[in-house]
């Protein structure tokens, strides 16, 4: 027996036509850089995203036109995100973070055709446009002098002179939901970056997971402020989260410092923001020095891409009435496959340990561990492997790249080694690539990172593999100090011998300003790995400081 429901697309499309057509009173409002808000409702954004497909398509854009984006987090940014799925194009967010050579590859490998840039950004982007000879069109946001883009040899248009005049209206047309959206790269760092294609389908079902109430729980009451860049995993879905559930857009543009962060918060008044730990570890740094400012509005945070740590959750709940919630996924999982939200009735310690965890799955995506020789073992809290995952918004595959190990029989290997409980609870305890094998025994760095900077005296910490004649390998910590602090190796050692095995403690410790970021905010080991083969991360002794 067959169903007798209605066909129905799940597009982009149709989110973007509800939110601005059953939301219509909502905002989106973006900073300005002398920190004014410029402010349109959901109604005109309607508007705008329609002028902007008509335009697109008078330059020649159609189905399966791959437009990209250069851009920060802002109203643009938004109508480009509603504009380019729904007319039957392509989203492409580059990463304005990655180097000129990984843009001008990942460019080239998508097929770039448009580009839609900041102004802000358009000296960076004249360096990658002469060596993408697909990209014909180059549409500016924002006034700037032009003639760097100009002597790329590319059309290049401002992007409120072509839509000016455009009708406000447009004639969307029907689309498969199984077709492609939009598209992001993977970071590279261990070879070209890789290409990740999501479907309106899986785009819609995602935005579906996002806003539900096991999840960042996004509703019409609230206003979502993304400081994860839209460029990042379509920006963890909350932009489309927040046209579905009819949510006001806050938007940082490039200011993504603490300060600016602080104050657009307590002049906004957000209830769900998003960003990666290091934002909210400055933020929290930044409180100290500010103690009158007022981030109570926030509710909910979503917060991933590296593990977060306990004590910085605590600090967020017990001095700010924040709730700090931690999620995992990647680009190949849209990005949302777990989050930890335990049941309040647990008894501290187990809630705490939960809230640690990476959580569990989200509905919809099923996750299992498979050992080293490749066997599925159990959910019992001990058994260790890499975690592998499936779902209606996992890739399945990469862009034109055929033949990849990091697909078993339907299953996404992720390259997290990690547990999981009876519960369904996930915890991770390293990359493949950076765990640390000494003397034939693991050591989780993510672990030992963790341990490390619940030292109060601890900005962060990261940890990588070192050689060792005797060992293998052993556990090297780069450690950020927080202000003013004044602690010894001796002392960080004795903090470490309740709370980890104590042949996990490390030797060798090494204190550095800052460590290095990936472009998405991550800890770069691959960085910290080369300082370490050149000489520059060598032990230090605080004793004094």
């Amino acid at each position: 027996m067959k169903s007798t429901m209605q066909e129905y697309s799940l597009t982009i499309g149709a989110i973007a036509r509800h939110g601005t057509t059953v939301h219509t009173r909502r905002q989106v409002r973006t900073r300005r850089p002398d920190g004014t808000m410029r402010v349109a409702t959901f109604a005109q954004l309607g508007e705008r995203t329609a002028q902007l497909a008509n335009a697109l398509r008078a330059l020649g854009a159609g189905t399966d036109t791959v437009v990209a984006t250069f851009m920060w987090n802002n109203q643009e940014h938004v109508e480009a995100y509603c504009a380019v799925p729904a007319m039957g194009a392509v989203l492409h967010t580059l990463n304005i973070r990655l180097a000129t050579e990984q843009l001008v590859y990942i460019a080239n490998h998508a097929g770039d055709e448009i580009a839609i840039v900041d102004a802000s950004l358009a000296g960076q982007f004249s360096e990658i446009a002469p060596h993408v000879p697909t990209l014909h069109t180059i549409i500016v946001t924002g006034d700037t002098d032009l003639s760097c883009l100009i002597r790329t040899g590319k059309r290049v248009v401002r992007y409120d002179d072509i839509l000016d005049g455009q009708p406000t209206m447009y004639d969307w047309p029907d689309i498969d939901e199984r077709n492609a959206a939009a598209m992001c790269y993977t970071s590279g760092t261990t070879g070209n970056p890789k290409g990740v294609v999501y479907s309106h389908r899986s785009t819609y079902l995602h935005t579906m997971a996002i806003c539900a109430k096991g999840a960042l729980e996004v509703g019409p009451e609230d206003s979502v402020l993304p400081i994860v860049p839209m460029f990042h995993a379509n920006a963890w879905g909350l932009i489309y989260a927040a046209l579905m559930a009819g949510a006001d857009l806050v938007l940082p543009d490039r200011f993504l410092q603490a300060e600016p962060l602080v104050e657009l918060i307590e002049r906004e008044r957000p209830t769900i923001a998003g960003a990666v730990p290091t934002v909210w570890n400055d933020v929290v740094q930044y409180l100290e020095e500010r103690p009158d400012a007022d981030i109570s509005s926030l509710r909910l945070v979503g917060c991933g891409g590296s593990a977060v740590p306990v004590h910085l959750m605590r600090t967020l709940h017990d001095k700010y009435g924040i709730y700090l919630v931690q999620a995992w996924g990647m680009t190949e999982t849209s990005p949302l496959a777990t989050i930890s939200k335990p049941a309040p009735i647990l008894d501290d310690s187990q809630y705490w340990q939960r809230r640690a965890s990476q959580g569990r799955p989200a509905c919809g995506v099923e996750v299992r561990i498979v050992d080293s020789d490749g066997t599925v073992v159990g959910h019992d809290g001990e058994a260790v492997g890499e975690i592998q995952v499936r779902g209606p918004w996992i890739t399945g595959g990469y862009l034109d790249l055929e033949a990849d190990n990091s697909f078993d029989s339907g299953w996404l290997s992720t390259g997290d080694i990690g547990s999981i409980d009876a519960d369904g609870y996930v915890t991770l305890t390293d990359r493949a690539k950076d765990v640390i094998k000494s003397g034939g025994e693991w050591i989780s760095s993510v672990q030992l990172e963790l341990a490390i900077a619940s030292h109060p005296d601890v900005f962060e910490a990261a940890v990588i593999a070192v050689p060792d004649d005797r060992w293998q390998e052993r556990p090297l910590a780069a450690v950020v100090l927080g202000h003013a602090a004044d602690v010894t190796i001796a002392e960080l050692q004795d903090f470490l011998r309740d709370k980890v095995a104590r042949w996990w403690i490390p030797e060798r410790w090494a204190f550095v300003d800052q460590l290095p970021r990936t472009s998405t905010g991550k800890c770069d080991k691959k960085c910290l790995r080369e300082w370490h083969s050149r000489g520059q991360l060598t032990p230090a002794d605080l004793t004094g400081r």
